[in-house]
């Protein structure tokens, strides 16, 4: 009875501020707080279990990692990327949307994060698209749309979120007896996995980006595709491309955690910035920290709260009663794995990416374990449904910024992209229903 009076204080207030519209930091820390007043807990506790979940040091990657982002854009390093991309692009039909794809894909090997990779990408991509002939709205959906593969393609900033929210979670010993002993989860695991799943969503998007071009008449980018365009542009961008290869090489190689490879991306961008392409100015690190901070603590803020709000959760066997709960509806692996997409692509439209992967992976994992679903596998696949998220309203913060860049509707975005986001959704269904394709590498790979 105590239980169910929790759960009903808990996400009855939970819901209730969201539609008052309070920030979601607020939602998640008022509705845990009254909870705990509820069962008579000391506040203090409150505070202790957020202080101790932003206190990790993993959690150390993500303002590291924001800020190398930051960083990359003012050094000039995400442009030489785009100039790379455009280059392998060539006359054919979409080229320069294409580029876009693989721009971002570039760009998301560095960020770790979908609006920073949709930004950087954009204020370049778009422009340069128009004036090539592409509608605003088409430009602008296919850099929205390809914005959500930097929070796929390693390193990730979700991935490490995930990485944390499951590292203290055990299989349930049924689970164990019934399927064996399940890898442990890592960031690093996460990160090698994550690779082929990256490519297979990129690869739905520029498939679809081409039979949308034609049908628009979208030509290439150049009169004639030429291998010298492309040598110029890989000598300009050599110590951009370099990039992803020192820290993901890095990470892999056991030369570092990825915690120290976000320490060094900020390092090489510094180095590339101030001495190679010397066009880091003291101005723009001022504004990369700045910028930095305020992700940084929104982010921390709602980890913050999060915590407790998914402590709760645990504590009053939530997670067991809806794992159990899904399991009497059917065992059939197929058609769980189409409910926890489908919810998670629902969960996207109207949560942040990083609150819904820390309040539902306590809820979800314990039905993967007992479905004998890898946890590395699960992982990819949450954090894949949540980046379709970044691109569908009404939360979608890729659109509002490829809005802001191109000055077009939210609406008609929202439109445009709606094939790209089909296409994403059939992508997500192919890497759960064929775990080889997350789990290749890293067995490949020795982890």
């Amino acid at each position: 009875m105590v239980e169910s009076s929790v759960v009903m204080i808990l996400f009855g207030s939970f819901l209730l501020l969201l539609l008052l519209g309070a920030p979601i930091s607020v939602s998640l820390g008022v509705s845990a707080l009254a909870s705990f007043l509820y069962l008579g807990e000391n506040p203090i506790k409150f505070v202790q279990i957020a202080f101790t979940s932003v206190g990790s040091f993993p959690l150390m990657a993500l303002p590291a990692f924001i800020l190398a982002g930051a960083l990359m854009e003012a050094a000039g390093i995400s442009r030489r990327l785009v100039d790379l991309a455009e280059s392998f692009a060539g006359p054919f039909t979409g080229g320069m949307s294409a580029a876009t794809v693989m721009a971002c894909m570039f760009f998301g090997a560095i960020s770790g994060s979908g609006p920073a990779t949709t930004a950087a990408v954009g204020m370049l991509m778009i422009p340069a698209m128009v004036d090539r002939g592409y509608s605003k709205g088409y430009a602008s959906a296919i850099t929205a749309s390809s914005g959500g593969l930097g929070v796929v393609i390693p390193p990730s900033i979700p991935m490490v979120i995930f990485g944390i929210s499951a590292m203290g979670m055990m299989p349930p010993p049924e689970a164990i007896a019934a399927h064996g002993q399940f890898q442990s989860v890592s960031i690093p695991k996460l990160f090698i996995a994550g690779f082929l799943p990256g490519m297979v969503l990129a690869g739905g998007l520029l498939i679809m980006n081409y039979f949308l071009c034609r049908k628009h008449g979208y030509k290439g980018t150049t009169e004639n595709w030429s291998a010298a365009t492309t040598r110029t542009a890989l000598r300009k961008g050599f110590w951009s491309v370099l990039a992803p290869v020192v820290i993901l090489g890095g990470i892999y190689s056991g030369l570092f955690t990825p915690t120290e490879s976000a320490i060094v991306a900020i390092f090489y961008t510094l180095v590339i910035g101030f001495f190679v392409h010397r066009e880091l100015k003291f101005k723009d690190v001022m504004r990369s920290l700045e910028t930095t901070t305020w992700l940084t603590g929104r982010v921390l803020l709602i980890l913050f709260t999060a915590t407790v709000f998914g402590r709760l959760l645990v504590e009053n066997q939530i997670p067991a009663i809806v794992a159990s709960s899904m399991l009497e509806m059917t065992t059939n692996l197929y058609i769980i794995w189409a409910l926890i997409i489908f919810f998670l692509l629902f969960v996207g439209m109207f949560m942040e990416t990083l609150a819904a992967i820390m309040i539902l992976t306590p809820v979800l994992l314990p039905v993967a374990y007992n479905l004998g679903i890898d946890p590395i596998h699960f992982g990819i696949v949450v954090v894949c449904c949540l980046s379709i998220g970044f691109q569908t309203p009404p939360l979608g913060e890729n659109l509002f910024i490829a809005s802001g860049v191109s000055g077009t509707s939210i609406e008609e975005i929202s439109l445009r992209a709606l094939p790209f986001a089909i296409t994403s959704v059939l992508a997500v269904f192919i890497i759960a229903y064929i775990p080889q394709i997350t789990l290749l590498l890293p067995r490949l790979l020795g982890y």
